[in-house]
């Protein structure tokens, strides 16, 4: 594109957009990727796409919870420490064994934890609560004398008790994670539906930005988005499949852009989306039908881009400014890559906090404030971890931040010992 295309291209709408109104804008042109069938051992981190059930009972037997004897509750009837009661041992059963020795009256079964429980005894005395009939060993070998009685049920873990077969266990659009596959492997499933992760390409725009080992020269800066967003993107579990550094060249980023349109499902771009002659971003979006170039009502991070390329990816544009770029991949990309995965779960939760220090507001507009938060015995409390009269550009300050504070339109200033809704996302 030359000089002249770039004066023709329109600016965004002059009428700010509500936060509120722009996600659901983004949300609403998120489709969901396709169903895959992965064993369940590398589905870590995955979402459900369908409620997932359980394949045997947990337990699948009734086994013992305790290391002890197997016995039969009546022939303990009695048992104290100063009158024991005493039973024959007549077998053992390990942790694996298949073995289902059967009880006569004033019998037992040495038995350790996790073993089947033999279908003629209904209860286990734990070894602590008996004596051996050798003098110093633990176990009995013959004769069992039993200090204690136990009732039926006692120290058994029944079949099923945890879940039944077909109960369900995981519902579709849940994060699998480690304690669920583990519930869910014992439950004998192997296999799960997921909706893969989306294939993401980032680019960080700006002439400016100096990405080499040597010295910077007036005007550079070290480049810092692409981290950013490629790391925002690794703490969801999505290894980006390109990262890039372009500078202000419109023709060269819109080559790339079609590139990739029909090689990832998202680009995620920073930088070059305001009204200026070089912000390259809007100008190479302008040919695009289904991309719109919005402000939304939010500080930081007004200008934004977003829709579908023509070669089938989402584009999601963001500002230049660190933390503007963050707070925009947070409140808008990082549902809208949810919303493709299938989650039932897109934002994260808020959390009320006490304003350590106030700090001045911004009452046309959503405030996001990057906020440093500390657990106190009365609850959660927060500080500005930048200066709030300006900070879309303070990454060193947002790289302290443990969240944002979120301060509604019309709100204005927040005073000290005021409660404000938070968004924890790193503590």
């Amino acid at each position: 594109m030359g000089a002249a295309s770039r004066s023709t291209v329109a600016a965004p709408a002059s009428t700010p957009v509500p936060v509120d109104e722009h996600r659901r804008a983004v949300l609403g042109a998120a489709s969901e990727l396709p169903v895959m069938a992965v064993p369940l051992r590398k589905a870590t981190g995955l979402y459900l796409a369908d409620d997932v059930a359980a394949a045997v009972a947990l337990p699948l037997w009734h086994n013992s919870a305790m290391d002890g004897y197997a016995v039969r509750a009546a022939d303990t009837a009695g048992a104290a420490p100063g009158s024991a009661v005493e039973l024959r041992i007549i077998g053992e059963v390990a942790a694996g064994d298949g073995v289902d020795p059967r009880l006569e009256r004033g019998t037992a079964v040495r038995i350790m934890t996790g073993a089947p429980v033999p279908s003629s005894a209904d209860a286990v005395i734990p070894v602590e609560q008996t004596a051996a009939d050798v003098v110093g060993a633990a176990w009995a070998e013959h004769r069992v004398l039993v200090r204690r009685e136990v009732v039926p049920g006692a120290h058994v873990r029944r079949r099923g008790e945890d879940a039944a077969v077909g109960s369900l266990l995981a519902h579709s659009g849940e994060r699998l994670g480690a304690r669920r596959i583990a519930a869910l492997a014992a439950a004998g499933v192997s296999e799960v539906s997921v909706r893969r992760r989306p294939r993401v390409a980032v680019i960080a725009t700006g002439a400016e930005l100096h990405t080499g080992s040597g010295p910077l020269e007036r005007g550079q800066i070290p480049e810092s988005n692409s981290v950013l967003i490629a790391g925002l993107l690794a703490e969801e579990g999505i290894e980006p499949v390109s990262v890039s550094v372009c500078d202000d060249d419109a023709e060269g980023f819109a080559a790339r852009l079609a590139e990739l349109a029909g090689e990832v499902d998202a680009v995620i771009t920073t930088g070059g989306v305001g009204p200026g002659l070089h912000d390259i971003v809007r100008i190479a979006l302008a040919i695009e039908p289904d991309v719109r170039a919005v402000r939304v009502a939010v500080k930081p991070g007004q200008p934004q881009c977003f829709g579908r390329l023509r070669g089938g990816a989402m584009i999601f544009a963001l500002p230049g400014n660190p933390v503007s770029a963050a707070v925009s991949y947070e409140l808008f990309v990082r549902p809208a890559l949810l919303r493709m995965q299938g989650a039932g779960r897109l934002h994260r939760p808020s959390v009320p906090a006490v304003a350590d220090h106030g700090w001045r507001g911004s009452a046309e507009r959503t405030q996001v404030l990057p906020v440093r938060i500390r657990s106190t015995p009365h609850g959660l409390r927060c500080s500005p971890a930048v200066d709030a009269r300006g900070y879309s550009h303070a990454v060193g300050g947002h790289g302290a931040a443990d969240g944002y504070a979120i301060v509604e339109p019309g709100r204005g200033d927040v005073s000290a010992g005021e409660t404000v809704e938070t968004v924890i996302v790193a503590w």
